[in-house]
């Protein structure tokens, strides 16, 4: 199984289903805990955070109550992978992992890669975590040929996938139904069958605790993330039964619950397929029509695929301070203006309120995370990288690729800037306030007048002043062009 922070996808238990039924042996299920991922970043800050820590954990709970219904079982085991693996496969077996793309895990895979070379046990490699599979991407098989920019990359893979306009009125033109049908994607394996993966006998599986003593207050949380892929298909069924006939208009409201998916955690974490989401809006189209609103999700999925791929090409680059392009900028902004950002005092009621509910949930909707990224990088200029390494310590659907992919978009190292007028956003996408109260007490007996703007009322007392000046976004126009920008999406889908 993989050993990284993603549960093992269906299409490992797929192989390891084949292969048992092939050559009649057994199938070791294991995951490894690995330290590394919960150490210290070099700025300071936890990997792997008490939210998604506990997610994982209860995500890993229910996968071995999964499998034991299958008369299986899970092994989890703590310690580098390198080195435990080795010792758990004896000569002559086959270790069936998910493909990994990015540098550190690359560097793991390497490591033992060399050390299973030695002792005669053979490895595969699974696609996994995208809509598209690899081999079915109209690119060179190292995607240096992929484009840097989402629109043509969304018309090179899904040509067919086309909107005339940005809003659509009902009823939708006839280009909205060809969502229908116009991607090939591959189906969804089915569940492994009832003794399907026979166990060693020989092994001792043991129990995994079902809580972790972690500071998690989640009570204020817009929804529940429960780890796991019972959760997931119930949050998908739920969805798709009713909200996702709004979601178009809605997804950018960021305090209702259901105003766009939210299955980002369990995508994230592999306890949910992009595929699943996919067959499962195929239905819906299926049954009440193509619209809109599953045009847009259809294209959220697509932008997930774009960062996976971006990673793949581009690799260790997503993570240096020059991005992409390699441009060297110089920083003005230090610790003092990240502790600002990063605990919800600049001032700016936007901003602060959506990183106290990232640092209070562990999650953020897809337009906050546009916003205080831009805040961070382009008006406070701080290193954008603090920013995407605060993100992987906080964000229940931490994705490495999603993450570092957009956070180099939103500090404009591949060739655009796309800065935010977080004053002019906070209207638009709060107009009456709600948000803001929720996560901002001190500003609730502000009126809709002043509640964006509190420095300009004389009750604003208990809140911090604006940390640089407000009338840089008196004039500043929002810099992005609504639905069809691929913008800072941390995260897998982030907003959805």
């Amino acid at each position: 199984m993989t050993y990284d922070a993603t549960i093992p996808l269906r299409l490992v238990l797929h192989r390891a289903e084949e292969l048992a039924r092939r050559c009649d042996k057994p199938v070791l299920l294991v995951y490894v805990i690995d330290p590394r991922y919960f150490e210290t970043s070099p700025f300071g800050v936890p990997r792997t955070g008490a939210f998604r820590a506990q997610f994982l954990l209860e995500s890993l709970v229910d996968l071995k109550k999964n499998l034991k219904d299958l008369q299986s079982d899970l092994l989890p085991r703590s310690g580098r992978a390198e080195e435990v693996f080795p010792e758990l496969l004896p000569r002559g077996s086959v270790l069936i992992t998910q493909q990994e793309v990015t540098r550190d895990e690359l560097r793991v895979d390497d490591a033992l890669r060399r050390n299973l070379e030695e002792q005669g046990v053979s490895w595969e490699y699974c696609w996994g975590l995208t809509l598209f599979h690899k081999e079915d991407l109209p690119f060179q098989g190292d995607l240096s040929n992929m484009p840097d920019v989402f629109t043509p990359f969304k018309n090179a893979v899904a040509p067919e996938l086309k909107c005339a306009c940005n809003q659509i009125p009902a009823p939708y033109s006839e280009e909205i139904k060809k969502t229908e049908t116009g991607l090939r994607i591959r189906p969804c394996f089915p569940a492994p069958a009832r003794g399907a993966l026979p166990l060693p006998k020989s092994i001792e599986f043991g129990d995994l605790p079902t809580a972790l003593d972690l500071p998690c207050e989640t009570s204020r949380a817009v929804a529940g993330w429960p780890g796991g892929e019972g959760a997931a298909l119930r949050r998908l069924e739920d969805y798709m039964a009713g909200p996702i006939e709004t979601y178009a208009e809605t997804k950018n409201n960021m305090l209702d619950p259901f105003a766009s998916t939210k299955l980002a955690p369990w995508l994230s974490n592999g306890c949910l397929s992009v595929r699943r989401v996919f067959e499962a809006l195929r239905r819906v189209e299926s049954t009440r029509g193509a619209s809109a609103s599953t045009y847009w999700l259809t294209f959220a999925l697509l932008v997930r695929d774009f960062f996976r791929f971006m990673a793949c090409k581009h690799g260790s680059k997503i993570f240096l301070e020059g991005g992409l392009n390699g441009k060297r900028i110089q920083w003005t902004g230090g610790d003092h203006e990240f502790r600002l950002w990063s605990t919800g005092q600049t001032g700016y009621p936007l901003v602060d309120a959506n990183m106290r509910e990232l640092r209070s949930t562990g999650w953020m909707s897809n337009r906050g995370r546009q916003n205080v990224a831009s805040f961070l990088v382009l008006d406070l200029h701080v290193d954008w990288r603090r920013g995407a390494d605060w993100f992987e310590s906080y964000l229940l659907d931490y994705d490495v690729a999603s993450n570092w992919t957009n956070w180099v978009f939103a500090a404009g190292l591949n060739g655009r800037v796309n800065r935010f007028n977080v004053v002019k956003q906070s209207k638009q996408y709060d107009p009456d306030g709600d948000y803001l109260r929720h996560w901002l007490p001190e500003l609730q007996h502000l009126s809709i007048d002043h509640i964006h703007e509190p420095w300009r009322s004389t009750e604003a007392l208990n809140y911090p002043a604006p940390c640089v000046a407000p009338e840089r976004f008196a004039e500043r126009k929002v810099s992005h062009n609504g639905h069809g920008r691929a913008g800072c999406r941390s995260g897998a889908i982030g907003e959805d």
